[in-house]
């Protein structure tokens, strides 16, 4: 189920947000939002809804472990069990056909006679998420951050919640601890308006730009080969834009939803296309999966603080490699976390002299290094980055695609928008009467495109 799709938002929504309000104490509300939450993960593939529950009463009881842990054996041993089963289940069902195939290629480089066969397996949707989401509440309760809590229902709630359960942002308990306490106290129409307001910016950035920005380069992606230079630029930059409109638009939607049920979520992208540097943009940009990067890997492998400095571009490139994987299991995602990787050592390296430059320089240069690296990100081959570089950077003819007009007007509007207006969040979502018609204005004509059929999955769903 799309939060863009009619059924999402004319029949699941109206029921889960009116249920919820009709009830009065926590438990209930714990409840329900638990069952909303599993029929919407179950219109994906209802057969992963035990996966989920499974990971989600491992973390719980390992909590309760820790809670009674009086040794620091006993209590490290609740943190390496629900963790490993964790990881497990996340390399078996996103790495291990990636493993296999990996060996395979290996095997007929080193001519051996070794043939190990893939699995028909399913990837999950969103279980980077969620396992994020109950690795990140296990190491805060080994490190003392959070107090586990005792109960389920409320964790269950807080790992399943519909809202950032497929492609986040990723939450931790902490973040929201607060909010699910007072579930029972939240303040239905001091934050409906908000929560509207967030949503339908959201919808309208996934629609009406990144889908019309989509439609127009996803066949020249398929058809690289036959592109001018011009078409390859145009093609990298559109798809620049689409993802961070798709996603941030995403974003929005569920930072929305969650005010709609008295659930405030972090913020996930800060402009990150105003960025001086690499360092600033990974500031910027999903910021929820770039600070459990930090703290979770980073910062425990030495971060900056270790004696040589070597160490520090050591530390820099395995969390940038493993960042990469985490987004998808092929090497093309591999090489884009070590692209940045590099950049970050070199910006760490040269730094005082790149921030020496003009604000524009800055800004236009981060932008440049950025879109080269989304050629890696979107390609599912190295062939297929490698023919769209050499078709951006050697001079070529080729074609163009329809749509061309309409594509540089979509570019227009989020060139303007990513990099000169402010972000959601710096909005204070109180709208005069003119700024409501053009909010409404801009929400139905969405809404006329999902009905027209132009309804596409977010990108961070395959994540």
């Amino acid at each position: 189920m799309l939060f863009n799709s009619l059924v999402f938002l004319f029949l699941f929504l109206p029921v889960a947000y009116f249920g919820f309000w009709r009830l009065r104490t926590k438990k209930q509300r714990y409840i329900w939002l638990t069952t909303a939450s599993y029929i919407f993960y179950g219109t994906w593939n209802y057969k992963f809804c035990a996966l989920m529950a499974f990971s989600t009463a491992v973390s719980f009881f390992a909590g309760l472990g820790m809670l009674g842990a009086s040794n620091p054996r006993r209590q490290k041993l609740c943190l390496i069990v629900p963790v490993t089963i964790d990881l497990l289940l996340l390399g078996f069902f996103k790495y291990f056909n990636f493993t296999v195939s990996s060996f395979a290629q290996l095997s007929a480089w080193l001519r051996l006679p070794v043939h190990p066969s893939a699995l028909n397996i399913i990837l999950p949707v969103g279980i980077s998420f969620y396992t994020f989401h109950t690795i990140s509440y296990m190491v805060d309760a080994y490190r003392g951050v959070i107090t586990p809590t005792r109960n389920f229902w409320e964790f269950s709630c807080y790992v399943s919640l519909f809202s950032q359960l497929v492609a986040g942002p990723i939450v931790r308990f902490r973040q929201v601890a607060a909010d699910l306490d007072n579930l029972d106290q939240a303040d239905r129409t001091g934050w409906r308006d908000i929560g509207w307001s967030f949503f339908a910016l959201g919808m309208m950035k996934k629609v009406l730009l990144a889908d019309t920005i989509a439609a127009v380069i996803h066949p020249a992606w398929k058809d690289a080969a036959h592109l001018s230079t011009l078409g390859a630029w145009l093609s990298v930059i559109g798809y620049t834009y689409q993802i961070y409109f798709d996603f941030s638009g995403y974003s929005d939607m569920a930072v929305g939803l969650g005010y709609l049920f008295g659930i405030r979520l972090p913020q996930n992208f800060n402009s990150p296309y105003k960025a001086r540097n690499i360092s600033d943009f990974w500031r910027r940009w999903h910021i929820s999966l770039s600070t459990c990067l930090r703290d979770y890997l980073y910062i425990p492998l030495g971060g900056s603080r270790v004696r040589a400095n070597w160490l520090v571009y050591r530390n820099l490139m395995i969390t940038m490699l493993l960042g990469g994987l985490w987004h998808g299991a092929n090497w093309t995602f591999v090489v884009w976390g070590g692209y940045h990787g590099v950049l970050l050592c070199l910006y760490k390296l040269f730094g005082r002299f790149w921030d020496r430059l003009p604000v524009v320089l800055q800004r236009a240069g981060t932008f440049f290094l950025v879109t080269i690296g989304w050629v890696f990100f979107r390609s599912d081959s190295f062939s297929g980055a490698s023919g769209m570089l050499a078709r951006m950077f050697a001079f070529s003819t080729g074609d163009l695609f329809p749509g061309l007009i309409g594509l540089l007007v979509a570019l227009a509007i989020a060139a303007a928008i990513a990099h000169f207006a402010p972000n959601t969040f710096e909005l204070n979502h109180q709208w005069n009467s003119w700024a409501v018609a053009g909010l409404s204005l801009g929400y139905a004509a969405a809404l006329l495109n999902i009905a027209a059929g132009q309804q596409s999955p977010f990108l961070y769903f395959q994540f």
